[in-house]
């Protein structure tokens, strides 16, 4: 797969789980860990998963669609931590 390939994949948030404050810290220490670039959306918004105030400002909640994608070296590795990351909150 050439660097340049974003993958993709939809999530379900558990319910209950909303993405603030911990959750999202924690979404955004995992992306930040590698080197890909990943990027989080929630309904018609979309965020770099790197950072803090963008994934706050998505406004996710638990039992709502979430799509994660990633580009780089890594992107597979990422999505698979930052899928598991979710469905530990769960």
């Amino acid at each position: 797969m050439s660097a340049s390939s974003e993958l993709r994949r939809t999530l379900v948030l558990p319910a209950g789980v909303d993405l603030h404050a911990r959750p999202a810290g924690a979404l955004v220490r995992t992306a930040a860990s590698y080197e890909a670039g990943v990027a989080v959306s929630a309904g018609d918004r979309r965020a770099d998963a790197k950072s803090i105030l963008q994934v706050l400002s998505l406004g996710a909640t638990g039992g709502s669609a979430i799509e994660l994608s990633a580009s780089g070296p890594d992107a597979s590795a990422a999505l698979d931590a930052i899928a598991e990351l979710l469905d530990s909150f769960g």
